[in-house]
Parts: C-alpha cells; structure tokens; sequence
C-alpha cells in the first residue's frame, strides 16, 4: 500500500514532465528550424513478492521520461529575405557563438552587421569559405571554414579592356573603293572605368581585301593625333572565310595617353577568331552588318545587395548588372543527430556520444541542398501534440487518483488500532 504512493508520485513526476516537454513543443512551433522532442517513458525496477521467483511482481513506478529530438524534415516556406537559406535534406549550418564555440542550428534566416559578417538571427557568426582560387576565381572551399564576411556599401573597382571580340560581316559585292566603307563602334573602358567609343571602320581595297582601322574620338585622348590606335588589312578566302595565313591575328594595339588622365600604354588585344579557329568576320553576298561584340572592361560600380542563392552561394549584385559569388556557406553532417543537445537560440552542441560532425559544401557528401529564400518551418505537430496532452492530462489525474485511494486506506489502517 504504501509503495503506491511511491508508484503514484513517479508517475505524477513523469507526466509532468511529459507535459513539460509538449509545453514546449508547442511553444515552438513556430520557432525558424525548431526540432520537436518525442517522449520515452521506462518502468523502474519491480520487486518479486511470496515464495516462487517471479510469481507474483510489483513494479516501483515509472523513471524520469527520456526526450528524443525528432530531426525529420520541416516545411520549406518561401520567404522574401534576401539572405533567407532552408536546407531541404540532412544537415546544419555551422555556426560560431560570441565565445568563439562552435555550434549546429538549422535555422537559416541569417542578417549581416555593420561590418559585412553573415550572422543568424540570435547573432551568431555564420561559417564557410570566402577565399578565391586564383586559378579559377571560384570560392575555395578546399580550406577551413571561418567567418563569413560580405562587402557592405562597397564600391567595385573598374578595370580596364584587355580583350574584344567583334562578329560582323562585309559584303562581298561591294566595290573596291571608299562607297564600300562599313563602320561599328565598341565601347572599351580604361582604367579609371570611363567608357570610350572605338569606331572600327573597314574599307574593301581589292578582290577579298579589306583594310580596318580602330579609332578613339578626338576628344577623349590628350594627342588627337594619336586617335587612330590601329591599322591593318584582312584577306578572305573564297568561300568568305577569314584567311588567317595572310591576316594577322590577334590585333593587337597600345592605349595613347587619355585626356581623363587614365594610365596609358595598357595593351588590348582584338581577337579575330573564335576558339574553334573560325573566323568572326565573315565576307558573304549580304550587307555590310555587325551581329554581336564583348569586351572585358567594365567601370565602377555599388553594390546593390547581397543574396543567398541555392545552393548556398553568397552573391553580390553591382549596379553595372554583373554578379559576384562572395561566401560559401558550409554545412555539417552528423550521422546521429538525436544525440545533440539544445543550447537555446535555435543551436544545437555535441554530446559525448556524438559522432564527429563532417564539414563541407552543400550536396555532397551525404549533406542536403540549401535552398535561397526560403526558411524550414517547425517540424511540430499540434494534432499530435493535443492528443499527446490529452493522454498525460488523463495520466496524471489517474495517478492523482491512487495517491488519494492510497492516502484513504492508510487513514483507514490507522483507524484500525483505535
């Protein structure tokens, strides 16, 4: 009778910490990557009573309910944050606390300070790769992660034109005199980013012969004699091919002095072939046109904003329209997460029994994907977290019940002796 009581108040203890825990569940279901626990419940030790072994047996209750966190997928909702990245399988983002200890969360809706450092929503540094291979220019992921950091109110340098390319055609019925005289301009950019109109001009001389010239406006150079940067002739073949046995390529030309004050002598090669070794310019029995041109230069410009893209690449977009891959986020796979522990703020850390977390790039390695602009909702589920409550609800007003059926028949034993 009296182990009853015992009995009773281990359950009340356990239900009420099951409830405890769907409390909480509830609490966070709309917490940004919240991961619901799953209550475990285990009786203790029983005691065999009378002669025979196992007979007749008496449980001592019910020990403190283990929580198991459920780490399956949530939702991915779309969101409108620029930096906003959710990640649609297994893994965490790596993040790094304002005591420099390294923890897990899958919360992804991440901000920037005011020095450009990538951080989550409780402030903590976000970790990955922001190095550049100097071989391809793409993110070095080879290394080991740090601190995001992402140009903030920036200005992109200029650069100068190195290479161009023109497409066009002239026409092969033309006649050999200055009534054939074709011309199309390409802007080029010098190396305090301003833009220069260079006109190409050719002028058919003879029979598949056409001489070029490449011209600065008078104006923008400090000798209007020096305008003309360039000068040569072309031969085509019969079948109005470009014949590079007798045209020189590529063009090459030196920059004059600039009346801007931009650097001079910088050289600009004029490619006249495409990387299978035909020609761009072509001379057909059609008008004189050009189809296409590219340079390399580009002026100053400010960055625009800052992105999280999927897969989760860092992007920079500048008001020239060109885009930048800055940052790579890192993610961390750990082959058994329920093993972790909650920190707070979204965060998970490492327990003993944790296996070593595995960095690297998203997609690999058994990692998930990141998708930009989106963020992974609670994975809480409020029908089964009422019903869960309705059942310890029941549980513990049945036990509250034994303890006071318990607490009768000890006043009624009492009773007994008077």
């Amino acid at each position: 009778m009296f182990t009853s009581l015992s009995t009773a108040l281990s359950a009340l203890a356990a239900t009420s910490t099951a409830i405890d825990v769907v409390g909480n569940n509830l609490a966070n279901m709309n917490s940004t990557g919240f991961k619901t626990s799953d209550v475990s419940f285990s009786d203790l030790v029983t005691q065999s009573l009378g002669a025979g072994l196992g007979s007749t047996q008496v449980g001592f209750g019910t020990a403190t309910p283990l929580t198991v966190r459920d780490f399956s997928q949530g939702a991915l909702q779309t969101t409108n944050g620029l930096l906003d990245g959710a990640i649609s399988g297994s893994g965490f983002f790596v993040v790094q606390n304002a005591a420099g200890n390294t923890e897990y969360t899958r919360a992804g809706d991440f901000q920037t300070d005011k020095n450009g450092n990538l951080l989550t929503a409780t402030g903590d540094l976000v970790q990955g790769w922001t190095t550049l291979d100097p071989t391809t220019g793409q993110i070095d992921t080879n290394g080991p992660v740090g601190n995001i950091v992402v140009p903030v109110g920036s200005l992109k340098a200029p650069f100068a034109t190195a290479d161009m390319t023109v497409d066009l055609n002239l026409d092969s019925s033309a006649a050999a005199d200055n009534t054939s005289t074709f011309s199309t301009p390409i802007t080029i950019y010098d190396s305090l980013g301003t833009s220069h109109v260079l006109t190409l001009s050719f002028t058919k001389t003879d029979a598949n012969t056409w001489t070029y010239t490449a011209t600065l406006p008078a104006n923008d150079v400090s000798d209007p004699t020096t305008a003309q940067v360039a000068t040569g002739s072309m031969v085509f073949n019969a079948d109005g091919s470009m014949d590079f046995n007798n045209t020189t390529n590529p063009v090459t030309f030196t920059m004059p002095a600039l009346a801007d004050g931009a650097a001079s002598g910088a050289t600009v090669t004029w490619n006249l072939a495409n990387s299978d070794g035909s020609g761009r310019i072509t001379q057909f029995g059609e008008s004189s046109a050009s189809s296409a041109s590219s340079q390399d230069g580009a002026p100053s410009a400010q960055l625009v904003n800052v992105g999280l893209t999927d897969g989760g690449g860092i992007l920079a977009q500048y008001s020239d329209g060109t885009q930048v891959t800055v940052g790579q986020v890192a993610l961390a796979s750990i082959r058994n997460p329920d093993t972790l522990i909650a920190n707070g703020n979204n965060n998970f850390v490492l327990s003993e029994l944790t296996a070593t977390p595995n960095i690297g790039t998203p997609g690999t390695g058994g990692r998930g994907i990141i998708q930009g602009g989106s963020l992974e909702a609670s994975n809480v589920n409020i029908a089964m977290e009422f019903t869960n409550l309705i059942v310890y609800q029941r549980g513990y007003e049945a036990n509250g019940k034994v303890v006071t059926t318990a607490d009768q028949l000890s006043q009624d034993t009492i009773n007994l002796i008077r």
